[in-house]
C-alpha cells in the first residue's frame, strides 16, 4: 500500500475551493446587506451597489460548485449503514475519552449528514434568493417569507460551516491535506476511513 492515497481529484478540489471563496463572499456581503451594523463590510467590495453584484455572482458560483460536489459523491453520501448509525450514536467519538474507531467509508456519517444538509440548504437559499433578486415579480408576502427563510438558513449554514472547518482542520489533523493536495496518508485513511482504506487496497 502506498504511503499516500488519492482522495479528491483536481476537479473536486477546484470546485471545493470555488465553493469556499464564494461562501465567504456571500457571508460578508450578506451581513452587509442584512444588518446595518455590518454595512461597512460592503466597502470591501466597492460599496452597496457593487456588494450586491458580488453577492449575486458569488451565489451563482456557490450553487454550481455545491451541486457539482454533491453529484460527484452522491452515491457515497446517500449510503447509510449500521456502521454509520453506530458512528452517530457514539457522536463520532468526539464526546468520549475512549479511542474507539468505528469503521467508516470514504466519508463518515457526520460528513454525509453535512453534505445532505448543505445541498438542501443550497436549494432553499437559491430559491429564496431568486425571489428576493426578482422581488418585483412576486407578491409582498412571498418576498417577506423568502427574506426570513434566507436569513434563517444563512445562520444555519454559517454554524454548520464553522463545525465543518474545525473538524476538517484542527479537529482531525491531516484531513485538510485531501482538499489541498488531493492525497491523504495511508495512516490517516486507515484511522478515519477504514472501509474506504481497505477498498483502496489497504490491509
Amino acid at each position: 500500500m502506498p504511503k499516500y492515497i488519492v482522495r479528491h481529484n483536481a476537479a473536486e478540489r477546484v470546485m471545493h475551493w470555488t465553493l469556499v471563496v464564494s461562501f465567504f463572499i456571500l457571508v460578508l456581503t450578506g451581513l452587509g446587506l442584512y444588518a446595518h451594523a455590518f454595512f461597512g463590510y460592503l466597502n470591501f467590495f466597492g460599496g452597496a451597489e457593487q456588494g450586491m453584484l458580488f453577492h449575486r455572482w458569488a451565489s451563482i458560483l456557490f450553487i454550481i460548485s455545491s451541486v457539482f460536489l454533491f453529484l460527484s459523491n452522491m452515491k457515497e453520501t446517500l449510503t447509510f449503514d449500521a456502521d454509520d448509525a453506530a458512528w452517530l450514536k457514539a457522536g463520532g467519538g468526539y464526546l468520549s475519552r475512549e479511542k474507539k474507531e468505528i469503521p467508516q467509508g470514504k466519508f463518515n456519517a457526520g460528513q454525509k449528514l453535512f453534505a445532505v444538509f448543505a445541498i438542501l440548504a443550497t436549494v432553499v437559499m437559491a430559491v429564496s434568493g431568486f425571489v428576493i433578486w426578482f422581488a418585483d415579480s412576486f407578491g409582498r408576502a412571498l418576498v417577506q417569507f423568502s427574506l426570513m427563510i434566507h436569513a434563517l438558513f444563512f445562520i444555519f449554514f454559517v454554524m454548520a460551516a464553522i463545525v465543518h472547518i474545525y473538524l476538517a482542520s484542527i479537529g482531525n489533523p491531516g484531513t485538510s491535506a485531501g482538499m489541498l493536495w488531493g492525497q491523504v496518508t495511508s495512516g490517516w485513511a486507515k484511522k478515519h476511513s477504514s472501509k474506504w482504506y481497505k477498498a483502496m487496497g489497504g490491509k
